[in-house]
């Protein structure tokens, strides 16, 4: 879809987040991402005072989804998401677990909620994916410099370079960071979750009936993902357990994973916006190169 011309453009058709982002593999990484957020100190705060996410935990999933997949396969309404999201944040403010005071708007908390998606994707892609090699790498973070664009960060408030982004993220993991009590909550497997309210009815009537016992493993396989694809770093940084057999259990997993998804047909791997882009794209390429 065109664009006004002082929209910052999303990311490219071809380029690596329009092959992964809509992907169904990339599911498994966005609690990674929401972890390292939330262990923020402002962003914890902000997301405990002010989130939906304890009393309507599936709402809450499915439109953070909508909007990140806005921001790639959106085409002209992915800056309109960036103002809409902006706008829903003006709000947001209090004091933090520190208690210093914030506001959701303040550049170094904004751009810290963007900048986590790029070493979830640097660390997760090579287990769920295929490691990236190192022109794959800097283009993937070139294209997530468009997403915090897309999102109204400015440049000078964003690591313009792969060399600049992992001295700010390893001072981030050094000082800026805790296991706050949102990425406890996160990672427990105690919590009460309520069942699924989406979907059919019957299919919602199955799962309530049957939710007594489909969350406990439901809960330890989330945070066994969770923790799983944080970096290494970051779980150390944040006092996350990690073992051996949990990493040799994750190393199987991913196997059987990068083997399946890939052969599916695109309308099982790829989520509905993904998929409607990507055939958009493909039917615009079509027809330039018709004429």
């Amino acid at each position: 879809m065109p664009r006004p011309d002082d929209d910052p453009a999303p990311p490219p058709p071809g380029g690596v987040l329009w092959t992964v982002a809509g992907d169904v593999r990339g599911l498994l990484m966005l609690p990674a991402a929401l972890a390292l957020q939330v262990a923020h100190p402002a962003v914890g705060a902000g997301v405990d005072e002010h989130s939906v996410f304890r009393t309507d935990p599936w709402g809450r999933g499915e439109r953070s989804l909508r909007s990140a997949l806005l921001w790639v396969y959106g085409g002209e309404a992915a800056a309109e998401e960036g103002r809409r999201l902006r706008r829903l944040h003006k709000t947001i403010r209090g004091t933090d677990t520190r208690g210093r005071p914030y506001h959701a708007l303040t550049p170094a908390n904004y751009a810290w909620v963007h900048a986590t998606g790029y070493p979830v994707y640097h660390h997760g892609l090579r287990y769920l994916f295929r490691p990236l090699t190192e022109a794959q790498d800097r283009r993937l973070y070139a294209e997530w410099l468009q997403v915090g664009r897309i999102l109204g960060i400015h440049d000078r408030d964003m690591p313009q370079t792969v060399e600049e982004f992992w001295p700010y993220y390893r001072a981030m993991l050094q000082d800026g960071l805790e296991p706050t009590a949102v990425l406890r909550e996160l990672v427990a497997t105690d919590r009460p979750v309520p069942p699924p309210d989406r979907g059919p009815l019957p299919l919602r009537l199955l799962l309530t009936a049957l939710w007594p016992l489909l969350l406990p493993p439901l809960a330890r396989f989330r945070r066994f993902v969770t923790v799983g694809l944080i970096p290494p770093d970051a779980r150390e940084a944040l006092g996350l357990a990690w073992t051996g057999t949990q990493e040799r259990r994750l190393r199987r997993f991913t196997r059987v994973v990068r083997a399946v998804v890939p052969v599916l047909p695109e309308r099982w791997r790829y989520l509905p916006a993904a998929r409607t882009a990507r055939r958009e794209a493909r039917l615009s390429a079509g027809a330039r190169r018709a004429r």
